[in-house]
């Protein structure tokens, strides 16, 4: 949430949504610079590539040739990121319009790009689009999307807003992010419910997710604090909410490692170990400094972490 916006101006209207007080505009100007259409910035592309990585991995541990389910491998890209990720931002920006204000004027919202309910009328049509677009993808892909969907508005929007508790909130963002995807990925393959080892492993990254977004919150602690948001950084500090986010990510890639192992994937288990104990290493450099070097770690350490994940998934495509 980090993309340049327009001059903000003084004159924008008040919220009249529920909850919501104050300005949508920020007062101070923000430098002009080059920026992407304002509906393109509020689904904020940037943000698609996990879930569609996620939903590759799903794809590839499947077994299934691409050449069987191409154009479900197409459709499903784009209801992962797009779409259903797309959704997720626009929803995410309408409700924190007021906490963007403080942390990224910027952004379409505050900054008076999409004046008023525009943004919300982006949220509502694209949920319907995302239902059209998941609806040939048989029950696991539409069901998967309502699931996502839902989550999306639960995340964001009151009443259950799961996002002002930093502990709830990145459970159901990790869920859609990395589980969720990568479950659907490989039901769409085989139209069919995945075997209980594709779950497993899908739970676990997902767990592992729960401490990249634990990460990603550092950006967002000053506006947090001021709007009564409890993100982890918020409530255990900057060290204790970076360690628990380590904690976080390394857990469940031991546990993968194992059932590799348990598995008999030898090799994918060493890749993964090497893989994870870089992980260690850059961590070391997170801790000296968590609110500066999150965005380090997320540009290297996360990197690490979604490898492993697709030599997972090409693991699990091989017979044991």
């Amino acid at each position: 949430m980090r993309i340049e916006g327009p001059n903000a101006v003084d004159t924008a209207p008040t919220s009249s949504w529920p909850g919501v007080a104050g300005p949508l505009v920020a007062s101070q100007a923000v430098p002009p610079t080059r920026r992407m259409p304002a509906m393109l910035e509020l689904l904020k592309p940037i943000t698609w590539f996990a879930p569609m990585w996620a939903f590759g991995c799903g794809v590839v541990s499947s077994g299934v040739p691409l050449s069987q389910r191409w154009w479900a491998v197409i459709l499903g890209i784009i209801l992962a990121g797009p779409m259903v990720c797309g959704t997720s931002q626009a929803v995410n920006d309408w409700f924190d319009r007021h906490v963007d204000a403080i942390n990224e004027p910027d952004r379409p919202i505050p900054s008076g790009r999409l004046p008023g309910r525009r943004g919300l009328l982006i949220a509502v049509a694209w949920t319907v689009l995302s239902l059209l677009v998941a609806a040939p993808l048989g029950r696991w892909g539409f069901g998967a999307a309502v699931v996502g969907l839902a989550l999306a508005w639960a995340y964001s929007a009151p009443p259950l807003r799961l996002k002002q508790n930093g502990w709830w909130g990145n459970t159901a963002c990790a869920a859609c992010y990395e589980g969720l995807p990568w479950i659907t990925g490989a039901a769409v393959m085989t139209a069919t419910r995945p075997e209980w080892q594709i779950f497993a492993i899908a739970a676990l990254y997902s767990a592992g997710a729960h401490g990249i977004m634990t990460l990603n919150d550092f950006k967002s602690i000053d506006g947090d604090r001021q709007t009564g948001i409890a993100s982890l950084p918020v409530l255990l500090g900057t060290e204790r909410a970076a360690g628990a986010a380590c904690i976080a990510m390394a857990l469940p890639q031991v546990a993968v490692i194992a059932l590799l192992l348990g598995w008999g994937f030898v090799t994918s288990a060493f890749v993964v170990s090497l893989l994870l104990m870089t992980q260690l290493l850059l961590m070391v450099r997170l801790m000296a400094a968590p609110r500066a070097n999150a965005p380090w770690y997320n540009a290297t350490g996360t990197t690490l972490y979604v490898i492993g994940m697709l030599v997972t998934a090409f693991a699990l495509r091989m017979p044991t």
